[in-house]
């Protein structure tokens, strides 16, 4: 066996992976939505971008086209199907990450609001129609708080 790590240091244990309808403009939006970071060049074939990944803190995005290198795959827009997962992701200031994301054009699905669970998070729809939380945590997990 190789004592090379099992993943790159770099690389988090889950990446998600989403089919995007414009990798140019994904690049775009979640820059200046969500405050993400280009994390490699993208990877292009005959001028158009194949293949992206982007960071926020510890977390790590890729995405692709649809079409690219063969891929069936709809955005959840263009599939007229809902998309069947959220994406949950921790922030350092989330009343100040809400303001930016609202004035770059988020959809809005929630406001910044309390969760019983210890979690003060606000939900948008990218242009797309990924749904993304962002969360801060405030407070421990308190079982005498679940709503009854």
């Amino acid at each position: 066996m190789s004592a090379r790590p099992y993943k790159p240091a770099e690389m988090p244990g889950l990446m998600p992976y989403l089919v995007v309808s414009d990798a140019k403009k994904s690049l775009e939006f979640y820059h200046k939505a969500f405050d993400f970071s280009q994390a490699m060049d993208p990877m292009e074939h005959e001028g158009k971008i194949v293949h992206a990944e982007m960071t926020f803190l510890d977390t790590r995005v890729m995405f692709a086209p649809e079409g690219a290198m063969g891929n069936p795959v709809k955005t959840p827009n263009h599939s007229d199907h809902p998309c069947p997962i959220n994406l949950y992701i921790y922030c350092e200031n989330v009343d100040q990450h809400f303001e930016k994301a609202k004035n770059s054009g988020a959809k809005i699905l929630s406001q910044p609001e309390d969760a019983f669970w210890g979690d003060r998070m606000y939900r948008v729809s990218d242009p797309d129609g990924y749904i993304w939380t962002f969360a801060q945590n405030i407070a421990d997990f308190d079982p005498k708080n679940i709503p009854q």
